[in-house]
């Protein structure tokens, strides 16, 4: 199985190639879901373009996973939701194989990370997933602690989260946000989808490649998806993959969402 998750630092990262030069455009768009106080996460560039994702509220939930800290390198993209207690981010299963080492970043842009670095304490993958990795089960759900002196605050507080949307059409226009392991800023795409089986969705968008394992999939500016399952996410930076989110995944989130 090809993931789209490049080596951990202690090996050489895996080589993706570099992303082509992205057309960058600026399209001014006022939507109803600023009314909803849901961050307009269509708002940009033209279906199917990949550019580099605005400072919004939107990227500000957004994060990059390093190993052991900012000096260790990123490898996977991760996104706040909503929980009870304002801890818990999604992201791929197959990005949380080293969860004692795994440190979340959200916002983090050039090297900088304005929210702080937060520990991921506990993570819910579906049974399937830990028993041979079936790529239909391929998203998780992970709780986070401060790692600096943010302690006492919730990463939800600081930058707000997506709430979850499983059901969507056969044809629903996503829109993505994550970190190509090569970048410190991340990129965004949107477009069209297309289910590639029953299971499985799939999407256009050049330049995503190693290290956006993890990478929401947002609709009207809800998570209904990571990237990730089929080949790891998908074995060329032009098209992905994930798992379609089915009562399997939302039971796990409502398991790490969930207070005690």
């Amino acid at each position: 199985m090809i993931q789209r998750i490049p080596s951990r630092p202690e090996r050489r990262p895996r080589a993706r190639g570099r992303r082509a030069t992205r057309i960058l455009l600026a399209l001014a768009s006022t939507t109803a879901l600023l009314s909803l106080n849901i961050p307009a996460a269509f708002a940009g560039p033209p279906l199917g373009v990949t550019t580099t994702a605005a400072a919004d509220a939107t990227a500000g939930r957004v994060g990059a996973l390093f190993s052991g800290g900012l000096d260790g390198g990123h490898f996977c993209t991760a996104a706040v939701v909503r929980s009870d207690d304002r801890d818990v981010i999604a992201t791929a299963a197959h990005c949380l194989d080293s969860l004692d080492s795994t440190y979340f970043a959200p916002g983090y842009r050039d090297g900088e990370a304005p929210y702080g670095l937060w520990k991921l304490t506990s993570a819910y993958m579906a049974p399937d997933w830990k028993d041979g990795q079936d790529p239909d089960d391929d998203i998780a759900f992970a709780t986070v602690v401060p790692a600096d002196d943010r302690q006492g605050e919730s990463v939800e507080d600081l930058v707000g989260a997506f709430p979850i949307a499983a059901q969507q059409s056969a044809d629903a226009t996503f829109s993505i946000v994550g970190y190509p392991s090569s970048d410190d800023s991340p990129l965004r795409c949107a477009n069209t989808t297309t289910l590639f089986s029953e299971t499985q969705r799939r999407i256009e968008c050049p330049d995503l490649s190693g290290g956006t394992s993890g990478s929401p999939w947002l609709v009207d500016g809800a998570l209904a998806g990571v990237l990730g399952g089929y080949q790891g996410g998908g074995d060329v930076p032009e098209v992905s993959y994930s798992a379609v989110m089915g009562d399997q995944a939302v039971e796990l989130y409502r398991e790490a969402a969930d207070s005690d």
